[in-house]
């Protein structure tokens, strides 16, 4: 009896010591899939599909994490987190998540009108001033089919739901539907601050100064949208868009390993792309998470973030549960609802990013793509499901009508539209009931 006593007192400090070892594996309980209407075999399919992955080069290594009715019925890691493959991955792997950065920034940008501080239709340049008289390129085409473009005062002034919705008339230097000069200007005035550590103050100046590539609130363009966003959420606020976020989001959804920065004592966890990929280089001077930019360079709200698939398996299921989790609400439910909706009614959504990164039938909310149609898309879904990606390769969607909830993680641009739909494919494959 005294030895098992002991036992039992070596069990414990043991599991004690695990627990504040590893939280963030520790936390996450794995229900049997077909107690929320997955079939086992199939999930266990996706290990093995993971894992060819990483055997035929397409990424390092993986995390997943699938959750139906608020119950986590798969976290795996597969392959390697380095691309030397030495390091097993592990499923509380940091990824720097690019894109997938922007409906974080989003969802505070709405707790904040909630909170009355900004309104949807609030002119940019109240808090940004610097916006307030822009010029916009007009595309013209001659009867030859030759195009030319003119400079022309702005039709209306940018707002707040532009930003959010991708329709101020921002693009990106190195992709999206804009003129050579418009692309020349964003590349030469280092926008994504990839050659020089730029403040939000320099990047808004120079920003400003660059015609639109489109009249706002006429056509979807990816582009620097959410960065000035995130940028204007500071001048309201009167603080860094890391604290922001910090203390609206990664604190009450307890993401404890999802900044701007990663410190030295979690970078033996960040995740690394092959030294192979030709994009790897770009990525790696604009998305410079071991590089701390408080003080010297602006938070890239549109793209700067890293964090983990169970981190950011807690947003993504806060946004499924209309806005609440664990007891703890951030948005309301009709809030979360108008996100979700489509708004590029009557917009031209026609955007090679939106087919791209969404696929086919889909439009975009408040910071999320939608999906418009049951079909018309590159894999299975629902109605109303949303999500987005990062163009290092991770990819997430809620689906509000199952119930559903899936997240990955991985480093690899180059083959990532591949491994987003390779996904989406075995996640709804599971789906049984």
């Amino acid at each position: 009896m005294k030895n098992l006593k002991v036992l039992s007192c070596w069990v414990v400090l043991v599991c004690a010591i695990v627990a504040f070892a590893t939280p963030a594996i520790c936390e996450v309980r794995v229900a049997k899939p077909e107690l929320v209407g997955l079939s086992s075999e199939r999930i266990q399919r996706i290990a093995g599909v993971m894992n060819q992955e990483v055997a035929k080069g397409s990424f390092p290594g993986a995390v997943v994490l699938l959750a139906r009715n608020g119950k986590v019925a798969l976290f795996g890691a597969y392959g390697y987190l380095d691309g030397k493959k030495e390091k097993p991955m592990p499923k509380d792997a940091i990824f720097r998540i690019a894109s997938m950065t922007k409906p974080i920034v989003t969802a505070a940008a709405m707790m904040m009108v909630e909170q009355g501080k900004i309104n949807l239709n609030d002119p940019i340049f109240m808090y940004l001033p610097e916006f307030k008289d822009m010029k916009a390129e007009a595309r013209k085409t001659d009867a030859e089919g030759k195009t030319s473009y003119e400079i022309v005062p702005a039709s209306r002034p940018i707002l707040i739901q532009d930003l959010m919705r991708h329709t101020s008339g921002f693009t990106y230097g190195a992709f999206g539907e804009r003129s050579e000069n418009i692309a020349k200007a964003y590349n030469e005035a280092d926008l994504m601050a990839a050659k020089s550590n730029l403040t939000s103050d320099e990047m808004i100046k120079r920003l400003a100064q660059i015609p639109l590539a489109f009249q706002p609130g006429t056509k979807f363009e990816y582009g620097m949208s959410v960065d000035v966003l995130g940028i204007l959420m500071e001048k309201v606020a009167g603080k860094g868009l890391d604290e922001i976020l910090r203390e609206m989001i990664f604190t009450p959804l307890k993401m404890k390993d999802t900044a701007f920065y990663v410190p030295p004592e979690k970078v033996s966890r960040l995740a690394d792309v092959y030294d192979s990929d030709p994009q790897k280089a770009g990525l790696s001077a604009t998305i410079r998470v071991q590089d701390n930019p408080a003080g010297k360079r602006y938070f890239a709200g549109g793209s700067g973030l890293a964090s983990t698939a169970e981190d950011y398996f807690r947003f993504a299921q806060m946004i499924l549960n209309g806005g609440a989790l664990d007891g703890t609400r951030l948005l309301s439910k009709k809030t979360v609802e108008f996100m979700l909706s489509n708004h590029l009614i009557d917009i031209d959504k026609n955007s090679m990013v939106l087919r791209y990164a969404a696929g086919p039938g889909y439009g975009f909310g408040l910071g999320f793509a939608v999906r418009l149609h049951e079909g018309f898309s590159w894999a299975p879904g629902s109605k109303g499901d949303a999500g987005w990606t990062g163009i290092l390769g991770t990819i997430f969607t809620v689906d509000p009508k199952e119930k559903l909830v899936g997240v990955l993680m991985n480093q690899a641009p180059t083959p990532r539209v591949h491994s987003w739909y390779l996904f989406k494919n075995l996640l709804y494959g599971a789906v049984i009931q």
